[in-house]
C-alpha cells in the first residue's frame, strides 16, 4: 500500500533516476524544447506524437513523472502512483507499435490518471475511505477497461472526499487537495483530484463522476472542461460508492470525462460511451451528430441568475458576456424563456439524491434514519433530508414520476432551443472549509451568506434529469480565479454540448493556467 509519503518519495525517486528537463510551454518553442513540453500539450497533440514516432509513450511518460514530482507535492491532486506499471504498460505500447506499425488504439501510449473513486485491478482503490485503505480490486471498473483496452498507459489515482461525499475534496486516508490556482480555495469535489491534476498538467485526461454536481463543480473551479454524460452511456459498475463487488449503480450518477480542451472531452467521450459489457452482444451507443455546423445557427438559451439560488457580479457579468458574444456570432438567442422553475427542480432533485444515496447505508445506519424521521418535526431542517432518505417505495415512483414529467418539460424547451446556458457556481472557487463542521458551512455571494451546498444548485439543474451537460472556462475573476458556464443540452445530444463548447472556446479568452501548469 503507497500512502502519500511513500509517494512523494517514490516520485522523488523517480526523478533522481531521469535525465533532469526544465519543463517548456507548449507552445513556448520548437524542436527540443517543445518535445519537453509535449506533456503539457492538448491529449491530441500528444497521441499524433506517439502514432508519427515523434515520442515514443515511455518517453512521454517520464515527462509526466518529472512533472508529477515537481508540482504534485504542493497540490497532492495524485495520491497512488504506479510509476513501474505504468513504464511496463508503456514499453509494451512501444512494443506494438514497432512491431506492427498499428495503434493499440484511440488512446495508444497516453499516460493518464483515475479517480479514486474508480476500481483499478491490482492497484489500491480507496475513494479516500480508512476501510478500503488496503482495498487492491481483482478486475478494473467497466469504465477502466474501455480505457486500458483504448491503449492508454494508467499512471496513478487522484484524490476524493471520503466516499465522494463532499463538494471539497479531503479525507483521512490522503488529506486535502489543493486548487491549483490558489491553495486557500477548494478545488471542489468529489472530482477535486481529477480536475486538479487536469489543470495542473499532471495528466491531460481524466475520468470522473458525477451526481450532484462531482465533476463539474471541480472543473468549474479549477478552470477546465468537463462533461456530466447523457445518463446511460457509460457503464459506471465498479465506481465506490456502491460498495466494493455491487453490480447496481445509482439511478443518477453518470461518469464523464474532464480535459482542457472541448476537443479532447470528445476524444474520452468516444472511449468511454459503450453499452455495459452484459448488454454490448446486442447493443450500440450511437450519438448523434452536433444539431448544427455553425454557431449561427444555434438557438441558445441563456439563464444568468435566479432569486432561488443568486450569483455574484462576476459571474452575472460573465453571462452578459457570453450572451453577447454569441449573440455577435450570429446565434439566436433567447434570455427569457425558462426550461424549469429553479427551486422546485432542485427540491426534486435533492428528493431523489437522498433516495439513491440511501443504498450503501448499514442495516443499522438505515434503521437510525427511519426512527429519526418518523419522531423529527416537519420544521426542522433535517427533516426534509430523513424523510427522502427513507421513503416508502411508493412514494419513490411518485417523484419518480414527477422526473419524467419534468424530462418532459425539458425536451419540449429543446424544441424551441439547441442548448441552455447557465452560470456552472455562485462563484469562483471558494474557501477551502475542510476544518470546518459540515453544518457551519456557509459560502458568501456578493456579500451574503448562502448555504454550503449553494454552490451546486446550477449544477443539478441536469443531474436528475438526466441531461448531458458541459463545464466550459470562460473567464477569470479580478484575482485571477477561473470562472466558467454550464451547458446543458438535450438527452444524449452530447456531441451538440460539445460542438457548442468548442465555439464558446473560440470566442472566449484561454483558460487561466495555474503556476503548476508551467513546473
Amino acid at each position: 500500500m503507497i500512502r502519500r509519503r511513500s509517494l512523494l518519495a517514490t516520485a522523488a525517486a523517480a526523478t533522481a533516476a531521469m535525465t533532469s528537463s526544465a519543463a517548456a510551454r507548449p507552445r513556448s518553442g520548437t524542436g527540443r524544447a517543445a518535445r519537453r513540453a509535449l506533456h503539457l500539450a492538448p491529449a491530441r497533440a500528444q497521441l499524433t506524437a506517439l502514432r508519427r514516432g515523434r515520442t515514443t509513450s515511455r518517453d512521454l511518460l517520464e515527462q509526466y513523472l518529472r512533472h508529477i514530482a515537481a508540482a504534485n507535492p504542493g497540490l497532492n491532486a495524485i495520491v497512488t502512483l504506479d510509476a513501474d506499471g505504468a513504464r511496463a504498460a508503456a514499453d509494451r505500447a512501444d512494443r506494438h507499435l514497432a512491431r506492427t506499425g498499428k495503434p493499440l488504439g484511440p488512446l495508444h501510449g497516453l499516460p493518464l490518471t483515475v479517480k479514486d473513486a474508480l476500481e483499478t485491478k491490482g492497484l489500491r482503490t480507496t475513494c479516500g475511505s480508512p476501510g478500503l485503505a488496503d482495498h487492491v480490486p481483482a478486475r478494473d471498473a467497466d469504465a477502466v477497461a474501455r480505457l486500458r483496452a483504448a491503449g492508454a498507459v494508467l499512471v496513478g489515482k487522484t484524490n476524493v472526499p471520503a466516499l465522494c461525499q463532499d463538494i471539497q475534496t479531503s479525507n483521512p486516508v490522503f488529506g486535502k487537495t489543493a486548487n491549483p490556482h490558489d491553495g486557500s480555495r477548494t478545488a471542489g469535489g468529489s472530482s477535486g483530484g481529477p480536475a486538479a491534476a487536469v489543470a495542473a498538467g499532471l495528466t491531460a485526461l481524466e475520468v470522473g463522476s458525477d451526481l450532484a454536481g462531482s465533476l463539474r463543480l471541480p472543473a468549474a473551479y479549477c478552470g477546465v472542461y468537463a462533461l456530466r454524460t447523457s445518463f446511460g452511456i457509460v457503464p459506471t459498475r465498479g465506481h465506490i460508492p456502491r460498495p466494493p463487488g455491487w453490480l447496481t449503480s445509482s439511478d443518477m450518477n453518470t461518469l464523464g470525462p474532464l480535459a482542457r480542451t472541448p476537443e479532447d472531452l470528445g476524444l474520452l467521450l468516444d472511449v468511454l460511451a459503450a453499452p455495459a459489457p452484459a448488454d454490448a452482444p446486442a447493443w450500440r451507443i450511437d450519438l448523434p451528430a452536433p444539431r448544427h455546423r455553425r454557431l449561427a445557427d444555434y438557438r441558445i438559451g441563456i439563464w444568468r441568475d435566479d432569486p432561488y439560488c443568486p450569483v455574484d457580479k462576476e459571474t452575472r457579468a460573465l453571462l452578459a458576456t457570453v450572451g453577447q458574444r454569441v449573440r455577435t456570432a450570429g446565434a439566436t438567442v433567447d434570455d427569457t424563456a425558462r426550461p424549469v422553475d429553479l427551486a422546485d427542480s432542485d427540491e426534486l432533485f435533492q428528493r431523489l439524491m437522498y433516495a439513491t444515496a440511501s443504498a450503501t447505508a448499514t442495516d443499522e445506519e438505515f434503521a437510525a434514519d427511519v426512527a429519526a424521521a418518523r419522531t423529527t418535526p416537519a420544521d426542522d431542517p433535517n427533516a426534509p433530508y430523513l424523510r427522502a432518505r427513507t421513503m416508502r417505495h411508493r412514494d419513490w415512483l411518485l417523484a419518480d414520476e414527477a422526473r419524467e414529467k419534468l424530462r418532459a418539460r425539458w425536451a419540449g424547451y429543446f424544441a424551441r432551443h439547441d442548448v441552455l446556458i447557465t452560470p456552472a457556481a455562485p462563484t469562483a472557487a471558494v474557501e477551502d472549509q475542510t476544518a470546518v463542521p459540515v453544518p457551519q458551512r456557509y459560502i458568501t455571494v456578493d456579500g451574503e451568506k448562502r448555504p454550503y451546498y449553494a454552490q451546486t444548485t446550477w449544477l443539478n439543474l441536469a443531474g436528475h434529469v438526466r441531461l448531458p451537460a458541459a463545464v466550459v472556462p470562460a473567464g477569470k475573476t479580478a484575482d485571477g480565479l477561473p470562472l466558467s458556464v454550464q451547458i446543458i443540452g438535450p438527452y444524449l445530444a452530447d456531441r451538440t454540448v460539445l460542438d457548442v463548447a468548442g465555439h464558446l472556446a473560440r470566442l472566449l479568452p484561454e483558460p487561466v493556467r495555474p503556476p503548476a501548469f508551467t513546473t
